[in-house]
């Protein structure tokens, strides 16, 4: 963890989404996402609350600087397992597969911000993936759209590393008024699976 419990992975996406997507105002971002605080991991709660205020006037490209940030936080996370956790997990069945995305995807949530926990609830095929105090989410005025981009698309990575497959939707956001964060998960077989593979 870095200071003030904000976790290196999430940091560090965000600086290298934003340098993909948008090159020449990484300099403007590097004031506070600098070098030195990634390698050291002293970059804390303000400067990341910085950042983000000032994507959120970036107009579209909030969204897919936060959706980038969350491949990469999920391709980096699973690039820090154990070669053998890997292999295992993708020999499961894809229903089990899919549990393994959920999980960590749980772990990461908690790994980006300390403060930050997901509950996981999976029934019938459906997973509801409840966000406790998002901090893309806490926002001081409402926003018209979900602030959640960076959640869902971890999430789709991890079942797409893990050869599994699913519907990620975010449909409850509390950056738009609503009570908590709240993402589903729509888990399917992989087409020709077997009866005991459905999750």
């Amino acid at each position: 963890m870095a200071e003030a419990g904000i976790g290196r992975v999430l940091v560090a996406s965000l600086h290298q989404a934003i340098a993909d997507i948008l090159p020449t105002r990484l300099e403007f971002y590097e004031n506070w996402l600098s070098p030195d605080g990634l390698r050291n991991g002293t970059i804390g709660l303000a400067p990341l609350a910085a950042v983000l205020s000032f994507l959120r006037l970036e107009g579209d490209a909030y969204g897919l600087v936060t959706t980038r940030a969350g491949e990469y936080a999920a391709d980096w996370t699973m690039a820090a397992l154990p070669d053998v956790g890997r292999a295992i997990a993708r020999r499961l069945p894809t229903w089990a597969r899919a549990r393994v995305a959920l999980q960590l995807s749980r772990r990461m949530v908690h790994d980006s911000y300390i403060g930050s926990r997901a509950i996981v609830r999976v029934r019938r095929g459906v997973a509801n993936v409840d966000i406790r105090a998002s901090i893309f989410c806490g926002v001081r005025e409402r926003s018209a759209e979900p602030r959640c981009g960076f959640y869902a698309a971890a999430i789709g990575r991890f079942l797409h590393l893990l050869g599994a497959t699913g519907e990620v939707e975010v449909r409850r956001c509390r950056a738009t008024g609503d009570s908590g964060c709240i993402l589903t998960v729509a888990l399917r077989p992989r087409p020709g699976a077997g009866a005991g593979e459905a999750p």
